[in-house]
């Protein structure tokens, strides 16, 4: 991938995060449950949802994390909140995640444009924990994200989980326009695929990361 062409996508003060002098976009599927501010109990349409996203790699003042470029969920609440209270730029999409044999099938359909995204993904070998250093912990152990404010103040939400277990795995994708829509060009290399069954992660307030930021810089 052109890393200027995502560096233009990021505001000032957030800086791309490369590996080996790369930049790199992240498109992950998953279930989201359990989601709840605690301790209420989980409720309906609210704790447990399919999402899709997609990311890139940052670092703000040394702390590394993702920049989200789109968030599709199969949650109108969490749409709401996600856009009101995170800033993050979420879509409501029809989403289906089933179980197969051998792994997972996920479908997505966003509402108000049609953008989809159909896969098939299952894992291919044993289960790891990532050394640091390699491409697959840079890629996985972070621990916030960052988002702008509607008065253009960059914010951080710090996360905390166990280091993520994974998989290689393999993907056959049938339809996927999620890149396209953002018009980031990306480069025609076979992607890094990683399966992981999941974790428990803890969120925590927003917190300022600053000065506003002036766009036209």
């Amino acid at each position: 991938m052109a890393n200027q062409e995502l560096e233009k996508r990021l505001p000032a003060g957030v800086e791309l995060d490369l590996y080996e002098g790369t930049a790199w976009l992240g498109l992950v599927p998953f279930m989201m449950s359990g989601v709840m501010r605690r301790p209420f109990p989980d409720m309906p349409y609210f704790s447990a949802f399919p999402e899709l996203n997609l990311r890139t790699y940052v670092v703000v003042d040394g702390k590394p994390g993702v920049w989200f470029f789109s968030l599709d969920a199969h949650s109108y609440p969490i749409v709401i909140g996600g856009r009101a209270l995170y800033n993050l730029p979420y879509h409501y999409a029809q989403q289906k995640l089933s179980k197969l044999t051998d792994g997972h099938e996920f479908q997505s359909q966003r509402k108000s444009d049609s953008v989809s995204f159909h896969a098939r993904y299952r894992p291919t070998a044993k289960e790891f924990f990532a050394i640091p250093g390699t491409f697959e912990h840079w890629a996985t152990e972070r621990y916030c994200l960052y988002s702008m404010s509607g008065d253009r103040e960059l914010q951080r939400v710090d996360v905390h989980h166990v280091a993520w277990p994974l998989q290689s795995a393999e993907v056959e994708i049938f339809s996927n326009d999620i890149i396209d829509a953002t018009g980031i060009p990306v480069s025609s290399d076979i992607p890094r695929c990683h399966y992981s069954r999941g974790v428990h992660v803890v969120s925590y307030e927003k917190q300022s990361c600053g000065e506003k930021v002036d766009m036209s810089v």
